[in-house]
């Protein structure tokens, strides 16, 4: 990335002709993975002071390496649950393992991602009066007994199952951020994110869309768990981040939670189909026994992101994972490692 222009100060900005905008100090947890880093770049190409804060659990530090020239980035390895003072004017909390592979390697260690992470970023965000957003997630949904799920919809979730330390965690922390602005009068936002898609994913994320284009283009079998009738909406990766910042720069009278996501809703099986198809490989389904308590159907309700954000997604299914797959092909496999055992 060409970070001339990056770090400089308003009055030399205003001598080169940049037009003027409010340069923030961002924050941003989780900030080496798939999406915190997607986040991190266009926030330095906006000219913001940006902090990249991570511990590469499931993250690649060569998400953000191009940033690392720039003056206004700024790389932190450090873990989210244990505490941490800088000052800041907007915090993107979106550090937590999101693949269940992953989040279930760890469950206390997931579930204190999301309850003791949210309070520690929570309390930066008190202490520099920072507006503060918290990805959370269509899991806090469950198996859904309403379809699609509405904002209002209080969710089917198994509390002592194995997805719970996610589930129950994203939970939990919807409700300090939600007490943190009750009682302490903080800024904050709630975004529930569905399945999403694009380059920069972690090949062994254990993510479906991942799983399939990995495994098409190493020409081995496409693993499908059940039968493959479970539904999912997947959202491209550019549509998700959009989606999340026009609701950090949002009207203060809505804080959520909003739904962001794709309503195509799309069988596992149509999605293998398609992977195949877009990648021409040679390869047939294998079926595996279904996950404990995966979701049947998944499918967000927009209306309040089409209301308040003027926010839908642009890029199709079929759109997205051309770009995706062209993505995957361009990098070295072996460059990656799967961050867990539990990756298939």
């Amino acid at each position: 990335m060409n970070c001339r222009h990056f770090g400089k100060t308003g009055q030399e900005r205003a001598h080169r002709g940049y037009q003027m905008a409010e340069i923030n100090r961002i924050l941003v947890t989780g900030g080496a993975g798939f999406l915190g880093s997607h986040m991190c770049e266009r926030f330095v190409k906006e000219g913001h002071d940006v902090i990249c804060l991570d511990n590469f659990f499931t993250s690649q530090k060569s998400n953000v390496a191009h940033l690392l020239d720039c003056p206004n980035f700024e790389l932190i390895r450090h873990d989210v649950t244990l505490p941490i003072f800088l000052e800041v004017d907007q915090i993107y909390h979106l550090a937590c393992p999101a693949a269940p592979g992953h989040y279930q390697f760890n469950p206390i260690k997931t579930i204190k991602t999301s309850v003791v992470g949210s309070i520690n970023a929570l309390g930066i965000a008190k202490r520099c009066a920072a507006k503060i957003l918290l990805a959370s997630t269509s899991e806090v949904y469950g198996d859904p007994e309403v379809h699609p799920q509405p904002e209002s919809y209080r969710g089917n979730v198994n509390p002592i199952g194995p997805r719970a330390c996610y589930d129950e965690g994203k939970r939990a922390a919807e409700t300090l951020f939600m007490d943190y602005h009750r009682m302490n009068q903080v800024n904050v936002r709630i975004v529930r994110i569905f399945n999403t898609y694009g380059p920069r994913m972690h090949p062994y994320d254990g993510r479906v869309v991942s799983n399939f284009i990995r495994q098409a283009l190493t020409g081995k079998d496409i693993t499908i768990f059940g039968d493959g009738s479970q539904t999912r909406a997947f959202c491209y990766r550019d549509d998700l981040v959009e989606g999340i910042i026009r609701m950090m720069n949002g009207p203060d009278d809505f804080v959520g939670p909003v739904n962001i996501g794709n309503p195509g809703e799309f069988t596992i099986r149509e999605l293998a189909e398609l992977v195949i198809e877009l990648t021409g490989a040679q390869v047939k389904l294998v079926q595996r026994p279904l996950p404990a308590d995966d979701p049947t159907r998944r499918r967000p309700d927009i209306a309040l992101a089409k209301k308040h954000l003027d926010w839908q997604p642009t890029v199709t299914l079929r759109e997205g994972l051309a770009k995706t797959i062209q993505w995957f092909q361009s990098i070295d496999l072996s460059h990656y490692r799967p961050p867990t055992p539990n990756f298939v």
